[in-house]
């Protein structure tokens, strides 16, 4: 049974807070968990002590078992010390849509140019 650390949403609608559970991968999002480890507000301003509280013994504890945390979860947890979270690199979504279309169009133009400029050299000269 994979077990992982994941947020259950609770509160009301346009309200939303999160709790933090221990749960089976195969178990709907906010549906049965094994043991509630913590909460998140996400509405609250993000210097507020009150926005994330997390029982850390437990979470080690529920780790060692073999516990595989969110990719969500897993910043709480960089961020409170407990476990490092590998850096990501995605360069292109730094760059607006409009001006990475434009690169692969001017990319595609050059490839399509490049092809056709030695066959033009090759062919021999009329006279």
């Amino acid at each position: 049974m994979p077990v992982v650390i994941r947020m259950a949403r609770a509160g009301t609608k346009k309200r939303p807070v999160y709790h933090i559970v221990v749960a089976d991968s195969r178990a709907p999002r906010d549906g049965r968990f094994i043991e509630r480890l913590g909460y998140f507000n996400p509405l609250l301003p993000k210097d507020k002590a009150e926005r994330l509280k997390l029982d850390l013994d437990k979470v080690k504890a529920w780790m060692a078992k073999g516990a595989q945390p969110s990719d969500r979860v897993m910043r709480f947890l960089d961020a409170a010390g407990v476990m490092k979270r590998p850096k990501r690199n995605n360069p292109e979504k730094a760059v607006p849509r409009k001006e990475r279309k434009a690169k692969e169009e001017a990319a595609k133009a050059a490839a399509s140019a490049a092809p056709a400029a030695p066959a033009a050299a090759a062919a021999p000269p009329a006279a």
